[in-house]
């Protein structure tokens, strides 16, 4: 074994842990920070300021522990910090709003997840063929007309069985955030 090489490994698998929660949670983190900031130029520029943060003080994050919550609080600091440095312009928010917005961002993203993790499990609960044609009609460029004609069927009734369908995840979808917001 060459020397280092342990430390070389544990840092690639740190690196590789990084990238690969990062990534995950980036669409996620650039709304969160965007609800901050007025611009997505803003919430560009301080999402890469914060990726270079979070990545510097990755040693101290907890993998037990929520990361996006641990990034947004990271973003939130960011977020201030980046207003603070562009006071001069009067669209900046004062901070107190900010925090406010801070606070809503990160309650929006709990629903969000809440709502997708619902999605996800109503979708797995359904028959194959329905999950197949829900996930089919919300295919960019495919359309329900279409694949009524290649079933031969009329495309009314294909729009009819697609409504079912939309209002069946619907309603198991609010009962699984009933269910999960009354155990929170």
């Amino acid at each position: 074994m060459r020397p280092g090489a342990s430390s070389i490994d544990s840092e690639d698998e740190r690196y590789e842990t990084f990238v690969s929660r990062f990534a995950h949670f980036e669409p996620d983190l650039r709304r969160f920070i965007r609800s901050l900031l007025p611009t997505w130029t803003d919430a560009d520029e301080v999402l890469q300021q914060t990726a270079i943060v979070i990545w510097r003080k990755f040693d101290q994050y907890d993998p037990e522990t929520n990361f996006m919550k641990w990034a947004c609080v990271i973003a939130r600091f960011e977020a201030l910090a980046y207003r603070r440095k562009m006071a001069r312009d009067r669209l900046v928010f004062r901070e107190d709003v900010l925090e406010l917005m801070a606070d809503e961002g990160a309650e929006e993203i709990d629903r969000r997840s809440s709502e997708h993790e619902a999605l996800e499990a109503c979708l797995l609960a359904m028959p194959e063929k329905q999950r197949q044609f829900l996930t089919l009609a919300y295919t960019p460029g495919v359309k329900v007309k279409e694949m009524a004609e290649e079933a031969g069927s009329s495309a009314a009734s294909f729009y009819m069985r697609l409504k079912r369908l939309r209002r069946q995840l619907m309603e198991c979808m609010e009962s699984k955030t009933k269910i999960a917001n009354a155990a929170s």
